[in-house]
């Protein structure tokens, strides 16, 4: 029932510790027996799947000071304390400490279990109540920094915070302009290397000379200009993050160090000997196919097959074009804020230049597109001319329509009378066309709710 939970007894009577403990064993529980406070405060970590059962009068540290000491750690976790007959002032002290309860002795082995019981039960859904809490939080740390609905950010969001909580290295592939530093970052920013460095290093932006000395560092007198040690962007990132940006420019010889790095967690400075342990995650980012690259012997394909276990593909934004009006929209109130100015609306017109544009420079391209459109550059064109697209008309009139749908619903709030009017449309035409494209009116109504119209 408590698979996985654990009952940290504390007992300095060896016979009795090893009596109670046979009978929580036999009850079904894990049993943790120590003979002082000190001993269980060694198993006692935040988060513990468990609970804590411990006698009072224990030699120098006693129960209640044990419970004190527990509640820093983690306060939610359930204490029960044995006291003697007739003790009940100190019963009464431990329960106001934060005791979850108290046994008074003597007392039937049923009434242990039974205690023992209720404490799990109270710790597993505590525990998984801030799970979901976490993950909750998470979730919406995520969407604000991964903007997007379309059904590939969502799964994208949705498998970085499966891989945030784990140590695995990750590869991001995608073209140019899609994230993949804002990927690695989410990666970074929910995981529990937050509290630690994140490093970025472009592989393609230094010279061979000086890339060693940036990734291992060096110690003074390695060569010539090396007037003091420094510390390399992988050690600097310890604990940490570690964004190796297009990997693929990454000379050969490198990618041996790299891969060693990685099998060993272990780096040595140049001019130096001493191996200096690492505890880094790695994200490798490209906008080529390494598979590819290692077919024609251009990347190791060693490196290759290390890197390629966890892997990420960010969607171009030509194939997620229903994300363009909330990115446009988004992007343009943070250029309006940044230069002081008043955001423009665009048009009907203007927003299906912008639904059919291909998006070639993808969202960075996106982004300097607001930037002129709030400056006012370019006249009344948002994009150049879009060019041929694969998607058929009745595609893109479909993707149009849902556009400014979902732009009317998040100008207006949600309030679908405003809406039909504003779009020139009947209530009954509007709600079939929210069905017909899949969009929730709740989602774009404030969080306290507006009325149903």
């Amino acid at each position: 029932m408590f698979e996985g939970f654990k009952v940290v007894f504390v007992e300095d009577d060896a016979s009795v510790r090893k009596s109670l403990s046979q009978t929580l064993t036999l009850a079904g529980f894990e049993v943790q027996a120590c003979e002082s406070a000190e001993a269980g405060l060694r198993h006692i970590v935040p988060g513990l799947r468990g609970v804590v059962v411990s006698d009072v009068r224990l030699p120098r540290m006693d129960g209640v000071s044990l419970l004190a000491e527990i509640r820093k750690i983690d306060a939610d976790i359930p204490v029960a304390l044995i006291t003697a007959h007739g003790d009940v002032s100190l019963a009464v002290q431990a329960m106001r400490a934060g005791a979850y309860d108290f046994l008074e002795k003597p007392f039937a082995p049923e009434r242990l279990v039974d205690v023992v019981t209720r404490a799990l039960e109270r710790r597993s859904l505590s525990l998984e109540v801030k799970g979901l809490r976490s993950q909750l939080d998470h979730a919406r740390g995520v969407e604000a920094m991964l903007l997007g609905r379309s059904p590939a950010i969502e799964t994208l969001r949705r498998n970085i915070l499966n891989l945030a909580g784990t140590s695995a290295d990750v590869m991001l592939v995608g073209e140019t302009g899609t994230g993949k530093e804002l990927v690695a970052r989410c990666l970074h920013e929910h995981s529990v290397r937050r509290d630690k460095h994140f490093v970025a290093i472009n592989c393609g932006g230094l010279p061979d000379t000086l890339l060693e000395s940036e990734l291992f560092g060096h110690e003074m007198g390695a060569f010539t200009t090396a007037a003091k040690r420094r510390i390399g962007k992988i050690e600097h990132a310890n604990g940490g993050t570690l964004l190796l940006d297009e990997i693929e420019s990454m000379p050969m010889n490198f990618q041996v160090k790299l891969l060693r790095v990685l099998q060993e967690r272990k780096l040595e400075r140049l001019g130096s000997n001493v191996e200096i342990r690492v505890d880094v995650r790695v994200v490798a980012a490209t906008k080529v196919d390494l598979r590819e690259l290692s077919d024609q012997q251009k990347f190791r394909a060693d490196l290759y097959y290390r890197l390629n276990v966890a892997v990420l593909e960010l969607p171009p934004l030509r194939t997620r074009r229903e994300d363009v009006p909330l990115l446009f929209e988004h992007f343009m109130f943070e250029a309006a804020a940044r230069h002081g100015r008043e955001p423009p609306v665009p048009d009907a017109g203007q927003m299906r230049r912008l639904m059919a544009h291909d998006w070639p420079g993808n969202v960075r391209e996106l982004r300097n597109a607001a930037e002129r459109f709030v400056l006012g550059l370019g006249g009344h064109e948002v994009v150049a001319t879009p060019t041929e697209t694969a998607l058929t008309l009745v595609q893109q009139m479909d993707q149009v329509e849902k556009a400014l749908i979902e732009q009317s619903l998040r100008q207006h709030k949600g309030r679908a009378t405003q809406v039909s009017d504003a779009l020139g449309i009947g209530k009954k035409t509007l709600y079939d066309k929210l069905t017909r494209h899949g969009i929730v009116i709740d989602e774009f109504r404030p969080a306290t709710g507006a009325a149903p119209e």
